[in-house]
């Protein structure tokens, strides 16, 4: 294992939309409290697939080249003079820590620091990259129970377990997921694993539906054919980012219940039933990324209770980065595909 620091990296530059280079950057120096990550393997996600196509994700625009990615799995192989991590030590990488300063952040809810940023998000440089340079809080070491390429996936983990818990599941709970996607089918699993009595997942693609389905969920339901109706659940944890997907789920629920909107929302919603939320008492809430989710989602991966391998469907060496970024747009059967940086 190399202990000495590369001057550059081979990295996935975004310079607009759809124009991505492989271009070779120089190597951050480390700070005291800093770490040194050679990337075994970085995750696509949704927000990297709309800043390739159109430049933008939500309010956030591309306004110089950046490095995309925030998914990163990897092995440390060096650290600054404060850091006690050893060289060797296989981890993953959690890209928005906020600044640990600011009132926010000392509440704990550092996923919602106001001068915060998230690795990938332009401007910050992101993770699809040969290394990265991050804080020590942003490292979690990884057991043995995780090889290091799923070790990329327990960021998209951590987004479930955190919108789990915003859901507040419980025990003897029937919860509705909308959305098939990666995210959606993490959630069912952790609402699963934490003792929901039911898990109903909803999509309008059946392979999608059809690995939810092979990784647990009760039930299966493509909205696109069938009639969602009114089956008073007890949770809604709404995935697919379709105003439509909230409002029929919105309208799922029972008396009492609550329902979380996790998927990127739109600037506004039309029609958003406040009426019937007022009646039934339903609780609408929200959930950004996630604050303290890491360690819980890697013992939910390590333990068997959630298995990332089954929504792996894809690997790309850094060089097909641009394919990565448009494979799941294409297939809709792809889930979740991976770039090795260091192939």
């Amino acid at each position: 294992m190399p202990t000495t620091i590369p001057d550059s990296t081979r990295a996935a530059v975004l310079h607009g939309a759809g124009d991505l280079r492989i271009e070779r950057l120089p190597v951050p120096r480390l700070g005291p409290d800093d770490v040194l990550v050679a990337v075994d393997a970085v995750g696509v996600c949704g927000s990297d697939m709309h800043y390739f196509a159109s430049g933008r994700n939500g309010g956030n625009v591309l306004r110089q080249p950046t490095v995309l990615g925030h998914e990163a799995s990897g092995v440390v192989t060096a650290a600054g003079a404060d850091v006690a991590l050893a060289v060797g030590t296989r981890v993953a990488v959690e890209p928005a820590v906020g600044c640990g300063r600011c009132a926010t952040c000392r509440t704990g809810r550092y996923n919602l620091c106001p001068i915060g940023t998230c690795l990938g998000s332009p401007p910050t440089h992101g993770t699809i990259s040969e290394y990265l340079v991050a804080p020590s809080r942003a490292i979690h070491p990884l057991p043995d129970a995780i090889g290091t390429e799923l070790g990329s996936l327990i960021e998209p983990l951590a987004v479930a377990v955190w919108a789990v818990q915003r859901a507040d599941v419980r025990a003897g709970h029937r919860v509705l997921v909308t959305g098939a996607g990666p995210i959606g089918i993490l959630v069912a699993q952790v609402a699963t694993a934490v003792g929901a009595a039911e898990v109903v997942v909803t999509d309008v693609v059946d392979d999608r539906l059809a690995r939810a389905a092979e990784l647990g969920a009760t039930a299966t339901i493509n909205t696109g054919t069938t009639e969602l109706g009114r089956t008073g659940m007890d949770r809604l944890i709404e995935c697919s980012a379709h105003p439509a997907a909230l409002w029929q789920g919105i309208h799922a629920l029972g008396p009492a219940a609550r329902a979380t909107v996790v998927g990127q929302a739109p600037p506004s919603v039309d029609g958003l039933p406040l009426a019937f939320l007022q009646r039934f008492e339903i609780d609408l809430v929200t959930a950004f990324r996630y604050a303290h989710a890491f360690p819980a989602a890697i013992a939910f991966a390590a333990s068997g209770r959630v298995d990332l391998a089954g929504i792996l469907t894809g690997r790309f060496p850094l060089s097909a980065t641009a394919d990565a970024l448009r494979a799941p747009g294409d297939d809709p059967s792809h889930l979740k595909v991976v770039v090795r940086p260091g192939s």
